[in-house]
């Protein structure tokens, strides 16, 4: 199946598609697959030179999942989990780049797959109700569907620090790690931030490096990854409960194998509370995390109480009391923002070679020539890494200029605060999918759970649309405006809406993003309520979506929400 040309003269002749993906990781590798299956003549583009996405890209030391690895992969295909074999409970990045590697060659989805094709725009045609995608340094591609299946965590962002480039030493950005690696022996190496991919970077290096300056401006709760190896015994054993694994992943708020605690927290008494926390945190993955007790996602008294927990956890494993208080947040709660989980993260701090700087309390000045500078002294260094973070969720699409109906741009539509329909799809931009997008479970479920029930789902209108021989499926205001209050609505009951983090779209680093703006970003409401909704969605006809014009009676009168709880 191909779109007739249609084109208009005058312009270089576009290539002509039914589909087109934007994108080669988790996502994009899965929705170029569906389609495919669907026997729609695609082509998926990616900018880096081979897929895998952010496991391409990732090359710090340290990076690896924090999601088990026998969840993280795809669960559509038995031949790819009976052949395919982990090696440890959070694999690190080369084994997850293999993964996807693997992925793409036993799909045989490589040859419709162009490397090195950076998309730098996408234009509506209202008259043709075609896509136009442009691409850096190639002809344009025309087509009927546009599917975005860009990363989340894919738009780094550099701090706002006077000099950052003056450096005349080796500095980079931990998403533009050298692929060929980097000598840091005996290196003095300074690393600005403590986030996710900061904890991992010091943890991985601190016996590596000549000495290690780590400048903090705010601590992050953080909590042992407890990883270990998957023998070949364990494996098989995984591989006949693959099915109950995944089931339980279906029915746990954040897609992961850990479900919360059937107790209340008041229930229990304070011994009972402890001894599951002991238990917990000595367990591998988000356990202390997500099998924790409901009430500290909501209850500040619980959240305040456990927090204190791991905060005397911390103070028993950094030996130096005054570097143990600057590691414990005092500005938020464990669990208001994604959890970064260590090994022996903490254990580097009593290194002789690692010292720790508040930059709280001694702002940096200035990046120099040969360092750093702060308002206290100036640190000579030979590296400099930035562990800085990322424009999230909507960074990626913000690179791009996508231009919908009438000439409105996405970025300006989601500007202060995105709005979408189900974060599938945005009125005003027909035919443009976002599985990966703003206010889908992407950014807030255990990722490939998450991107096979949005593509599943997507793939399922796109079945419903091409059955009607529709050519055009837009959401409609109406409906759009409910997805985006109930989205609103889950923010407001958690206590992760007072958190400066990417959940609520804080970053200090971007204007406008400051502390006091929420963007409301990612879908609180977990895996199984989302799975709900979008299983009535299509059970009820697509309601909300007008095709070719004609909507189904009910779309505007009753947009798809979750029934409330």
């Amino acid at each position: 199946m191909r779109i007739e040309n249609e084109g208009a003269p005058g312009a270089e002749t576009p290539e002509r598609r039914d589909a087109v993906v934007v994108g080669a990781g988790v996502c994009g590798i899965y929705q170029l697959y569906r389609l495919r299956e669907m026997g729609l003549d695609v082509v998926s583009l990616d900018a880096n030179p081979a897929p895998g996405g952010t496991w391409w890209m990732n090359r710090y030391p340290g990076a690896r999942f924090d999601s088990e690895s026998y969840t993280y992969g795809f669960s559509f295909s038995k031949a790819l989990l009976e052949e395919w074999n982990w090696s440890e409970r959070f694999s690190a990045q080369p084994e997850n780049l293999r993964y996807l590697d693997f992925v793409v060659d036993r799909l045989d989805l490589r040859r419709l797959m162009r490397f090195d094709s950076r998309v730098t725009a996408a234009r509506w045609d209202d008259a043709r109700n075609l896509w136009r995608v442009e691409v850096e340094g190639a002809r344009p591609i025309e087509c009927r569907w546009l599917f975005m299946g860009i990363g989340v965590l894919s738009r780094p962002t550099m701090p706002r620090i006077e000099g950052v480039g003056a450096f005349k030493g080796p500095a980079f950005h931990t998403y533009d790690w050298p692929h060929e690696g980097v000598d840091l022996a005996g290196k003095r190496v300074g690393i600005i931030g403590t986030g996710a991919t900061g904890i991992q970077v010091i943890a991985e290096i601190a016996d590596k490096v000549g000495s290690l300056t780590v400048f903090q401006r705010r601590p992050n709760w953080s909590a042992p990854l407890n990883n270990g190896p998957i023998s070949a015994q364990e494996m098989a054993d995984i591989k006949t409960r693959y099915d109950e694994i995944f089931a339980t992943c279906a029915a746990s708020p954040g897609g992961f194998e850990h479900v919360p605690a059937r107790t209340g927290f008041w229930e229990a008494t304070p011994e009972e509370r402890r001894a599951l926390w002991d238990r917990l945190y000595d367990q591998p993955g988000f356990g202390i995390w997500l099998s924790n007790y409901k009430e500290i996602f909501f209850d500040e008294k619980a959240n305040a109480e456990f927090s204190d927990y791991i905060a005397e956890r911390i103070r028993g494993r950094v030996n130096d009391p005054a570097t143990a208080e600057k590691l414990i947040p005092s500005d938020h709660g464990f669990g208001w923002a994604r959890v970064p989980l260590e090994t022996r993260y903490f254990e580097a701090y009593n290194r002789d070679n690692v010292e720790l700087v508040d930059i709280s309390q001694t702002p940096i000045e200035r990046v120099t020539e040969t360092g750093i500078r702060t308002s206290e002294r100036e640190f000579e260094l030979d590296l400099i890494v930035y562990a800085t973070g990322f424009d999230a969720v909507t960074g990626a699409f913000d690179m791009l200029e996508i231009e919908g109906r009438d000439g409105v741009k996405l970025n300006e539509k989601w500007t202060p605060d995105p709005s979408t329909w189900l974060g599938i799809m945005s009125h005003g931009f027909p035919n443009l999918f976002t599985p990966s997008g703003p206010q889908s479970s992407s950014a807030s479920v255990n990722y490939p759970r998450s991107i096979e029930m949005c593509v599943n789902f997507v793939s399922s209108l796109m079945e419903h649309a091409l059955a009607r021989g529709a050519k055009r499926i837009e959401p409609t205001q109406a409906a759009e405006d409910a997805w985006v209050t109930h989205v609103r609505e889950m923010y407001d009951m958690l206590l992760l809406r007072k958190s400066r983090s990417w959940f609520t779209g804080y970053n200090s680093n971007i204007e406008g993003r400051e502390i006091g703006k929420v963007r409301h970003i990612v879908y609180n409401g977990g895996a199984p309520k989302y799975q709900r909704t979008l299983e009535r969605t299509a059970a009820e006809g697509f309601q909300g979506l007008i095709f070719d014009g004609k909507a189904p009676a009910e779309a505007d009168a009753a947009p798809a929400v979750p029934a409330r709880a």
